[in-house]
């Protein structure tokens, strides 16, 4: 009796390092695999959120001694100064022949203001941060005698909406696969307002480059690419050639549309959900 008790616990022990030893070396079912490479997937296309705060304006400028700010919004800009407030409707820049200079002249009941902005670089003061644009703000009261003048840097706001993930759904016209572009997928891309840069695959290679805003004005400037060779490099090619010709731009119904003074709508992104 004593010898058939002994046996079963035996017997038992070996029983349940087997059952554990199973678990542990048990490989995961496929719909967790899936799961995990699908996060993984996701994970690596989250966007970097945007570091800037949004409030609707689309250029800004500042200065010191004395500090003031200086906002452009669709509907108004906004000086602020040590003293005061103004605000004004917004007006047609009046451009220079290179266009590098423009002038806004704003007028109200009260006051006479008028910004110059100027694509020379200017780095502030206090901070040392350097900026892409030299500003000069001048204004008086509307019969006023004396002139205030304030000189500081400024730069204009990329458009929110630009900060996504954007594929390729249409090119000149044309609905793409990605059969067109080798099998492999469809030309992609990622921008990103915080440092005004982009990157992604342009249907055979990866493709990198910087983005260039003024209001309603977008470029893709020093756009450089990998070497690769692949079957139907024309495809790329024409993608390419669009890419770098557009300078305008329209966000609705979740896609992006880029079009040049000539051609509209030359590519058609559609936001990635």
């Amino acid at each position: 009796m004593k010898q058939i008790i002994t046996v079963s616990c035996a017997a038992l022990l070996i029983f349940g390092c087997v059952e554990k030893k199973k678990e542990t070396t048990s490989e995961p079912e496929a719909s967790e695999v899936a799961a995990d490479s699908l996060q993984s997937k996701e994970t690596k296309r989250t966007m970097e959120p945007i570091a800037m705060k949004i409030d609707g304006s689309y250029f800004k400028a500042t200065g010191t001694e004395p500090f003031w700010g200086l906002k452009f919004f669709k509907d108004k800009v906004e000086l602020q100064t040590m003293e005061d407030t103004i605000t004004t409707p917004p007006s047609e820049a009046i451009k220079a022949q290179d266009g590098n200079i423009k002038m806004f002249r704003m007028q109200t009941e009260a006051t006479q203001m008028d910004v110059i902005i100027s694509n020379k670089e200017c780095t502030n003061a206090m901070s040392g941060e350097v900026f892409p644009y030299t500003v000069t703000v001048s204004y008086k009261s509307t019969g006023g005698d004396e002139t205030k003048v304030y000189e500081g840097c400024g730069s204009y706001i990329t458009d929110y909406r630009l900060h996504d993930i954007w594929v390729l759904e249409e090119m000149n016209g044309n609905a793409v696969s990605k059969e067109e572009f080798g099998g492999r997928d469809v030309p992609n891309m990622e921008i990103n307002i915080n440092n005004n840069r982009f990157s992604g695959y342009s249907g055979c290679n990866r493709m990198t480059g910087g983005i260039f805003y003024e209001e309603d004005v977008l470029r893709f400037t020093q756009v450089a690419t990998t070497r690769m060779a692949c079957p139907n490099m024309d495809k790329e090619s024409a993608f390419l050639a669009a890419l770098n010709s557009s300078t305008a731009y329209k966000v609705e119904n979740n896609r992006l549309y880029l079009s040049n003074g000539s051609e509209e709508n030359m590519l058609v992104l559609k936001k990635m959900d």
